[in-house]
């Protein structure tokens, strides 16, 4: 939990209560940026299945008692996470609440034995970029199920551990 003078960032694992708040958060940039795919349907409307029940994690973050942005782990295979359908509203940009939400999954991956994590983005999203770049995401060559994405980074925690 972060605290500042005039806030509070609460970092809190989803329940099934949160599903319509993880699809809102993401459609709401996905749609103002790109396209809805397939795969953003299934797996927004279907987190137990697609990211929770094969070994993943969901994260909500509160910014004073209001349900801000979320980001999901999705397990790719073992040593392996993805950062997926990580979102900020609107409204809550710019006061480090995707941060906060990045670093708790970090450490949710290191204490799950992950050796790395991958994540798909768009350079289009130069704030999510500079973001990631800051937490020590590296760029590598795209390979990728979503066709919005220009772009795959990948941590590793190997030298971290």
């Amino acid at each position: 939990m972060t605290n500042t003078a005039t806030s509070i960032i609460e970092i809190i694992n989803y329940q099934p209560e949160h599903q319509p708040w993880l699809e809102k958060l993401n459609r709401d940039w996905i749609e103002k940026y790109f396209w809805m795919e397939p795969i953003d349907f299934e797996v927004l409307q279907k987190p137990e299945v697609h990211i929770l029940k094969p070994g993943g994690t969901i994260f909500m973050g509160v910014y004073n008692k209001e349900i801000a942005g979320t980001a999901a782990v999705k397990f790719v295979k073992d040593g392996v996470y993805e950062f997926t359908k990580m979102a900020v509203d609107e409204k809550f940009q710019g006061k480090k609440i995707g941060k906060a939400i990045a670093e708790a999954a970090i450490d949710w991956c290191k204490k799950n034995g992950a050796l790395k994590i991958i994540l798909y983005s768009n350079t289009k999203l130069e704030t999510a970029i500079t973001m990631y770049r800051k937490l020590g995401f590296v760029e590598i060559p795209v390979d990728g199920p979503y066709k919005r994405s220009d772009i795959k980074m990948e941590l590793s925690l190997t030298n971290q551990l």
